[in-house]
């Protein structure tokens, strides 16, 4: 990341702090459905971006591409099923990047019909945020289902490989 120029970076720190966020509050909210009040008590149930990002993480990303926010931590004693309820708090945060990101494409196509652009700059301006936000959060969904540990496609994979 760290060869990309200004407007980049200002295009794309945004759309990694929301994703990330998304990702984690959407972890926290389903455990909480759950039984879970862990996440609650800790202030992780919030869209306030500084209660989820990891400041070594978010640097990583930022100088090496690859990096972290700070995970939601779950207490499986306080749910009803704790193997499954684990993958359904798993897969929260993928599936929420990826409902936004259909969620984005859905605005982009409503403003490229209501929205008449007076110059090419505008419209390249306007779709390049938008495209920028949607791959940043297709990758974050995809990427977060890999079964490596800690990534939350591993949480799936031994949940079924245990059952």
């Amino acid at each position: 990341m760290l060869g990309l120029s200004l407007p980049d970076m200002l295009r794309v720190i945004p759309a990694i702090l929301i994703g990330l966020t998304v990702h984690e509050l959407a972890h926290a909210f389903i455990a909480l459905r759950l039984g879970d009040d862990t996440a609650k008590q800790l202030g992780r149930v919030t869209l306030n971006p500084l209660k989820h990002i990891d400041p070594v993480g978010f640097i990583m990303l930022l100088v090496a591409g690859f990096g972290w926010a700070k995970p939601v931590l779950v207490d499986r004693t306080k749910l009803k099923n704790p193997a499954r309820d684990d993958v359904l708090i798993a897969l929260a945060g993928p599936v929420a990047n990826l409902l936004l990101a259909v969620v984005l494409v859905l605005l982009l196509r409503v403003v490229l019909f209501l929205v008449p652009f007076r110059s090419e700059r505008t419209f390249n301006l306007v779709v390049g945020n938008f495209l920028a936000w949607i791959t940043i959060n297709v990758s974050l969904g995809f990427f977060n289902l890999l079964p490596i540990p800690p990534l939350d496609g591993s949480h799936v994979i031994l949940n079924l490989l245990s059952s």
